[in-house]
Order: structure tokens, then C-alpha cells, then sequence
């Protein structure tokens, strides 16, 4: 199956399950100061998740678009997106772990094909501190899943990613974790504010065998490791606890929320670790080795890297351009701004000089046209916004380059001052600046953020004072 039949078939299924099927919410959540983009399906659903009626039901399920720009700089890897789109379904207090777990192991096993002797999963170890106990119930309803398809179901208990690290998870298909198995927006349930619901949850991952662990990410691999061999495609989230002044209770309503990546569960269905390969994102890739002339099967390390970068950030700023965000210096606008610079930056690396949003947003209108209609009715506004952004950072951003690698073979290591310069006159997002620095080799000055912080903080005052 191709990414556009899983999205068909998750919707299909969900709503023969008696699912309402929820319309996507915008990218940009024009009533929630408190996050830039919509980065996962339950934003938007928040307050029927703390107790609120939702008007089409208990049982809602949607396929939502999400960006999350704090993945930004990861992009490149075989994984990792900044846009991608989330399959979810919610239990407004209908149902809990016994029918939700079933229906994740059938979707991805029966509906999409996966192989059950590639998936391995994870469940929560408990939290004594906060009275919330071992989730039992979850690995149970999973060992039988596992054992009616004659698969045996060894368990774990790793508690953190570091000490799996270092010891691996040994061939158990379940492993326990603390708070990587504990799910709210913000993190262990210390670090909730005080009304945030949260829960425990059960992921599921994708063993690729043909790939090497990666040892930089640890001795052995595991489900959490970043070393390649395990890919998360999905996690149910138990919503059963609110943070409260004094630790945390249960929520008078039981609600699930599962997420599943769209991106990569079409990989694991072609046995691909890479995502890029899959029906919504190698049209654009196949795009770029047409106008570079250079190839990204068999191709130099870096030429791939820069691909996926492109590829991912144009489809992201057109999503954006189409939910009315413009490149600016603040909020979405800023991330947005640097989407796009990044990849004019990284489409140097392919000897694209000219920019590449006339020749890619059509791509993607393509590829969404018949869910997301809005990215190919506005394909020419839409590439006009990206065009005038890659002008106007394609005039200085050659100069900048030049200045590092003047820099460089002067043997002078690269300060604040040199950043901030790079920041006032060139336009370059410190970011940029650092990541190409990184990537170079370049040396950088150990007290550079304080430097530039400094100058910065003089600019502001100065421009304050002017008004």
C-alpha cells in the first residue's frame, strides 16, 4: 500500500468502527497562544480531552497535517520531517486499552500488511512517586496479540533510554519504560502544568534487520534508540491523569488518543527505513535529482542529506503559505523564514542557485490535491510567497558563505562577533550560521553565545532608543 491508501484505509476502517471523522485543523491554531504549529493530532481536541462534549460524538478519528520545527535540524536523517501527517483516533470515554490496542495491531498487521514479527512495542513502567502504577494491562493485551500469531512476546523493563542504551533490550518484543512511556505535552508529569491531562502510553515500532545499529547512539540497539534499527509508526496514549496542584489524579473520564505516522507506516509497508521513499515525499525527491542531474540512490552522503532537507522544507512552507503564514522575523513567520532559507542553503549543495519553489509546490499541490485541495488552488500565490523569500536571502547568503570559509582559511576561529556580523549585515539566522559551521568543521569560539547575546541585546536597546 502507498501512503494515500493507508490514509484512505485508516479512515475507512475507523469510520466502519462507528468514528466520526473529524475536518483537519489548520497548521497555524488561530485560538491557541500557547503553540506555534498544530504538531500532533490531539491539539486541536484539548478541550473535549479534558471533558468537554464534542459535537459529533465519543468516537472521532481524522488524519491531521502537523509541523514541529524543534525537528528541524534533524531533518536529513532517513527519519525525520518537520511536515508530516498523523493518523489519530479518540475515545471520548468510550473505550479504553481492550479495544484500542486490538485495533492498532490489526490495522498495521491485517489492513496495511506489515509483518507482526517486525513490530515490537513499549509500555509504561509506572511512577511510584505519583501513585500511578505498571501498566500491565497494556503488555497483556499485546502478549496475546503476539501469541495468537505464534510469535513469542519476551518482556524488559529498561526504565530509560540510557541504560538501553547500554544494554540493549536483548530480543524482548515488549519493553518497559518511565517517562519515555509517560505522554503530555510537556513532558514527565513534574514538568505538567497544573490542568494538563496526560498518561501513560504504548508505542509500537518497526524493526528494520537490514540496517546496522548505529553505535553513536549507544552499545546495543533497542525500541528507543535513535541508532536505525527501531522506527516508532505509532503510539496510543491512555489520557487518564491531570496535573494538579498537588501531583496528579485521575480524570473523571477515561479518554485514548492514538497518533500514528503516516510517512512512516507507508516506510515500513515497503520495507524501507527511509521515509523519503515513500509515495508523498519521492515525487519531490525524484523532482530534484531531475533538475540537479545528480542522484540520491548511490549518490554522496551529503547530496542525499541535502534532498531530504529541500524536500521536506519546501513541503512544509507550502503548507504554511497555504494556512496564510508569510516569512517574517517573529513567531511562525520566523520558522517559516527559515525553512525556507534552509533550503536555498542546502539546494547549493545540488547546485540549484536559482531556488527551487517554482519547481516543487506544483509537486506537492499534486500529491495532496485530493485531500488538502487548498496547496494546489493557491499553487501560484503560493510559490510567489516562497520566490520573494529566496531572492531576498539568495543576495546575501553567497556573501555570507564566503565570509565563513574566509574565515576559515585565515585559521580564525568564528566568534560572536563574526555571528552577529553574519546576523546584522548578511541576514543570516544564527542557526544557519552555527549548523554551517558544524557541518564545516569550522571552529567556534567557546564564548560565542554570550557575545552575540551581548550585541544583540546593544542592537535592540540602540533601535529603542532611535524610536
Amino acid at each position: 500500500m502507498d501512503a494515500q491508501d493507508i490514509r484512505r484505509a485508516f479512515l475507512d476502517m475507523l469510520a466502519q468502527d462507528g468514528h466520526a471523522i473529524v475536518t483537519r485543523a489548520p497548521i497555524v491554531l488561530r485560538d491557541d497562544p500557547t503553540t506555534l504549529f498544530t504538531g500532533s493530532g490531539m491539539q486541536p481536541l484539548l478541550p473535549y480531552l479534558l471533558g468537554a462534549d464534542h459535537p459529533q460524538g465519543a468516537k472521532l478519528a481524522d488524519v491531521q497535517p502537523c509541523l514541529r520545527a524543534q525537528d528541524m535540524d534533524e531533518v536529513g536523517d532517513n527519519r525525520h520531517t518537520t511536515f508530516f501527517e498523523m493518523l489519530g483516533n479518540w475515545s471520548l470515554g468510550d473505550y479504553e486499552k481492550a479495544e484500542q490496542i486490538p485495533r492498532v495491531f490489526h490495522f498495521l498487521v491485517d489492513v496495511v500488511g506489515l509483518d507482526p514479527d517486525r513490530l515490537y512495542v513499549t509500555c509504561f513502567l509506572g511512577d511510584p512517586a505519583h501513585g500511578i502504577p505498571r501498566d500491565e494491562v497494556s503488555a497483556e493485551i499485546w502478549e496475546r496479540l503476539f501469541a495468537e500469531r505464534g510469535i513469542e512476546c519476551r518482556r524488559i523493563d529498561l526504565g530509560t533510554e540510557e541504560y538501553g542504551n547500554e544494554h540493549g533490550n536483548q530480543g524482548a518484543r515488549i519493553a518497559f519504560y518511565g517517562d519515555k512511556n509517560w505522554w503530555s505535552r510537556f513532558g514527565a508529569p513534574d514538568e505538567m502544568p497544573v490542568g494538563d491531562p496526560g498518561g501513560p502510553d504504548s508505542e509500537v515500532f518497526y524493526y528494520f534487520p537490514q540496517v546496522e545499529h548505529d553505535t553513536r547512539y549507544g552499545r546495543y540497539p533497542h525500541q528507543n534508540s535513535d541508532g536505525g534499527q527501531y522506527m516508532e509508526i505509532g503510539n496510543s496514549v491512555f489520557m487518564t491523569f491531570r496535573r494538579t496542584e498537588t501531583g496528579v489524579a485521575e480524570l473523571p473520564r477515561h479518554n485514548v488518543d492514538f497518533g500514528g505516522g503516516l510517512e512512516r507506516i507507508a516506510a515500513a509497508s515497503i520495507d524501507s527505513p527511509d521515509v523519503y521513499r515513500v509515495s508523498l515525499l519521492w515525487p519531490i525527491v525524484e523532482k530534484l535529482q531531475e533538475i540537479s542531474g545528480k542522484s540520491y540512490d548511490g549518490g554522496a552522503p551529503e547530496v542525499v542529506h541535502a534532498m531530504r532537507v529541500v524536500a521536506d522544507h519546501v513541503r512544509g512552507a507550502a503548507f504554511l503559505a497555504a494556512d496564510g503564514v508569510k516569512p517574517g522575523n517573529t513567531k511562525q513567520g520566523y520558522v517559516m523564514r527559515r525553512l525556507v532559507r534552509r533550503a536555498l542553503r542546502f539546494g547549493l549543495d545540488l547546485e540549484l542557485t536559482a531556488g527551487v519553489a517554482a519547481d516543487l509546490v506544483p509537486i506537492v499541490g499534486k500529491l495532496f490535491a485530493d485531500v488538502y485541495p487548498e496547496v494546489a488552488e493557491q499553487e501560484e500565490r503560493i510559490v510567489a510567497v516562497l520566490q520573494k523569500e529566496e531572492r531576498q536571502f539568495a543576495r546575501t547568503l553567497r556573501k555570507g558563505l564566503s565570509m565563513l570559509r574566509r574565515l576559515n582559511r585565515q585559521g580564525e576561529v568564528v566568534t560572536g562577533t563574526h555571528l552577529f556580523e553574519l546576523h546584522d549585515t548578511f541576514g543570516m539566522p544564527v542557526e544557519l550560521s552555527l549548523e554551517e559551521a558544524q557541518r564545516k568543521g569550522y571552529p567556534l569560539a567557546e564564548d560565542w553565545r554570550t557575545v552575540f547575546d551581548g550585541l544583540m541585546d546593544a542592537q535592540r536597546d540602540r533601535s529603542r532608543a532611535a524610536v
